[in-house]
C-alpha cells in the first residue's frame, strides 16, 4: 500500500532545532507523522495481530497484549524501518550504523478495576546502564540506542496509559525510588505524560526515565514501538525472518541492514578487514550519494 508523504524520502536532515531539543529533554514529540490512511492500516493490522495472538492465549488476563518482535507480521511493520517523517531522527541523532534490535506492539484495553500502587519508572537497556558506568555519578552513560513510538489511538488526554517521562532525565544515572512501594506514591518532580494525537509519535533516547501509565478511560491505547542501535550491538527480540520469503524480498537494502543484514561480522562495526571505513554499507552508500554525511557530527561521519 502507498502512502502520500509529498516529497518526503527519509532521507531530510533534522533540523538543529530538533537535534539540540533532543539532547536536552531526552524526547521529542512529533505531530502528524502518519497520514491517516496509513495510521488507519496500522491499526487494522495491530487488530489483527492482537485477535491472533488473543486466540493463542498470550494476552494477560486484563487483555493487554506487549508482543516483541512484531514486524514480520505484517508488510506494513516492515515499511516502518524507513518510515520517511521519522527516520531522518534515527539516522540523524544516531548516525549509519544502525539497525533495529527491538521492538514491540503494545495494546492496552481499559483497566478492569482501579490502579493499583505501581513503581514502573526505569531506563530501558538492561546491563547497558551498569556495564559501561564510570564512577563519577555526574557522568551520563552513553546513548546506546534510541526508539520511534508511533500513536494510533487517541491519547490526547490524560488517563489513557500514555507514557510518562521526566524531561532532561536521560543525564541522571539514578532515581530515587520510594521506599515503600506497597502504598501509591507520587510520580517524580518533573514529570510529564506524552498525551498525544491520533497519527503522532515521539523520540526517545533510551537513557530517558519513563513508566508506563495505568489506563482509566474507556479507551484502548494502541502503540508500535520500533527500537535503533548500533549494530555492533546484538538483538534483544529475536527475528527470524524468511530470507527467500516474499516479506524479505520486499525490503529495500537500507531495511534490511536495519534487519541485521551485513556481508560479514566487521561490517557491523562499520569497516572492511582492512580497518576502513565500509563505503558499501547500504545506509552509509545512501546518505553519502544525497550528500548528507557529515564530519562535524561524529556519527555521521
Amino acid at each position: 500500500m502507498a502512502f502520500d508523504y509529498g516529497d518526503r524520502t527519509g532521507y531530510e536532515p533534522i533540523s538543529d532545532v530538533d537535534r539540540k531539543e533532543f539532547h536536552e529533554q531526552g524526547f521529542l514529540l512529533l505531530r502528524n507523522v502518519l497520514t491517516e490512511d496509513h495510521r488507519a492500516a496500522l491499526e487494522a493490522a495491530v487488530d489483527r495481530v492482537y485477535e491472533e495472538e488473543k486466540a493463542k492465549g498470550t494476552t494477560t488476563k486484563d487483555g493487554t497484549l506487549h508482543l516483541l518482535g512484531f514486524l514480520e507480521r505484517d508488510e506494513l511493520f516492515g515499511e516502518l524501518l524507513t518510515h520517511p517523517i521519522a527516520f531522518p531522527y534515527m539516522w540523524g541523532l544516531a548516525g549509519w550504523n544502525i539497525y533495529t534490535h527491538h521492538n514491540h506492539l503494545d495494546v492496552t484495553p481499559p483497566a478492569a478495576e482501579p490502579e493499583k500502587p505501581y513503581w514502573g519508572w526505569h531506563q530501558d537497556g538492561y546491563r547497558q546502564n551498569s556495564d559501561p558506568e564510570t564512577m563519577d555519578p555526574n557522568l551520563p552513560r552513553p546513548m546506546f540506542s534510541l526508539k520511534v513510538a508511533y500513536v494510533l489511538s487517541d491519547l490526547s488526554e490524560k488517563g489513557r496509559g500514555a507514557t510518562k517521562v521526566i524531561p532532561g532525565s536521560h543525564l541522571w544515572n539514578s532515581l530515587p525510588r520510594p521506599t515503600d512501594l506497597s502504598v501509591h506514591n507520587p510520580d517524580p518532580e518533573g514529570t510529564v505524560e506524552i498525551t498525544a494525537n491520533p497519527g503522532d509519535a515521539f523520540i526517545f533516547d533510551r537513557r530517558q526515565w519513563h513508566s508506563r501509565s495505568t489506563n482509566l478511560s474507556n479507551i484502548t491505547r494502541k502503540m508500535l514501538f520500533v527500537g535503533y542501535t548500533y549494530r555492533w550491538i546484538r538483538p534483544l527480540d529475536e527475528l527470524h525472518p524468511d530470507k527467500d520469503g516474499e516479506w524479505y524480498r520486499n525490503r529495500t537494502p537500507v531495511q534490511r541492514q536495519l534487519l541485521g543484514e551485513g556481508t560479514h561480522t566487521a561490517n557491523y562495526w562499520g569497516i572492511n578487514w582492512d580497518g576502513y571505513i565500509d563505503d558499501e554499507i547500504p545506509l552509509r552508500k545512501e546518505l553519502k550519494q544525497r550528500g548528507l554525511l557529515n564530519r562535524n557530527i561524529p556519527w555521521l561521519r
